[in-house]
């Protein structure tokens, strides 16, 4: 793709997260909560699997900071009419109680409302940079390959807790993959999240653990394992070096750098990671991981690159 055509993708996707934003505007502004995740994913025509990782990766900050960013700003807007109580500045703009709203206050603006307000000077400073969309930084080059994948049916485990407790769940995957008698025919190790751990409370955070054999599972599985299949069509491969923990990051500089510019949309099926080296035997700092996410080229496929609803 050329540059013109490069520029003009990239403002498509700018454009298409427009939609969502201006629904949270418009919530904030009538005193509601803002619409839920797929509501807005359905707004933008993207994928609720990969909407709120997207919405990051090119709007710069999280869904939930951007919520809370319009929350306070519509507050600051309203602080400017003296004749308005504190009190009711708060509710109109979200917060549960007048004291949530001072505690958020001080703790974005280091300042207490009534502060702020007698400081007309510093109010409107502090609208311009909460008006202000956070500005994404730029990362080295990526090298994406795009591959396709063939349908994997793994041995799995779910998992609903702090992102640290996922060696305890592959140990135990381990231990029932031995008690199944299927450790010597192990393939792979991968995983399947289904957020970015940045994005939810360490308790909320969901995830899949899952290996993959040469030979087929069991027709019954003990209590607590599952079948996960992944795969099945095409990918953009991207491999990360380092600690897991930045496996996210990684993701988003895909979805920010390499997406909007390589003719593929993204497809409605969840991302994976596979795990190349044993954390036990290999160093942090040189733990290999691949992370696929699901790709299909722009305008081939409608039906896979987005969900049902009207065309962008």
């Amino acid at each position: 793709m050329n540059a013109a055509a490069n520029s003009a993708a990239r403002a498509r996707y700018l454009e298409r997260l427009q939609r969502p934003l201006a629904l949270i505007e418009q919530a904030i502004a009538a005193g509601r909560e803002p619409p839920p995740l797929a509501e807005l994913a359905r707004a933008a025509h993207f994928s609720p699997f990969h909407f709120h990782r997207l919405y990051r990766a090119l709007c710069g900050e999280a869904l939930g900071a951007t919520v809370a960013r319009l929350r306070m700003l519509a507050a600051l807007q309203a602080l400017r009419d003296a004749r308005v109580r504190v009190t009711d500045v708060a509710l109109a703009a979200g917060y549960d109680t007048p004291q949530a709203f001072a505690r958020a206050f001080r703790q974005q603006l280091g300042r207490t409302p009534s502060e702020l307000r007698a400081d007309a000077a510093a109010l409107d400073a502090a609208i311009v940079s909460l008006g202000a969309t956070p500005a994404a930084t730029p990362r080295p080059a990526l090298r994406v390959e795009v591959v396709s994948v063939a349908p994997l049916r793994l041995l799995a485990r779910h998992n609903v807790g702090d992102a640290r407790d996922l060696d305890r769940v592959y140990t135990a995957l381990f231990e029932s993959a031995g008690e199944l008698g299927l450790l010597d025919a192990l393939l792979g190790i991968y995983g399947r999240p289904a957020q970015d751990a940045r994005d939810v409370a360490p308790a909320d955070y969901a995830f899949d653990c899952a290996l993959a054999f040469s030979r087929a599972l069991p027709a019954s599985l003990p209590a607590g394992l599952s079948v996960l299949e992944l795969g099945g069509g095409t990918y953009a491969r991207v491999r990360h070096v380092g600690d897991y923990d930045g496996l996210d990051a990684e993701v988003e500089a895909l979805l920010r750098d390499w997406l909007p510019d390589s003719g593929y949309a993204l497809r409605d099926a969840p991302l994976f990671h596979h795990y190349l080296d044993d954390p036990e035997q290999v160093a942090v700092e040189a733990l290999r991981s691949d992370v696929y996410v699901p790709v299909a080229r722009d305008g081939a496929d409608e039906s896979a690159a987005r969900p049902p609803g009207p065309s962008a």
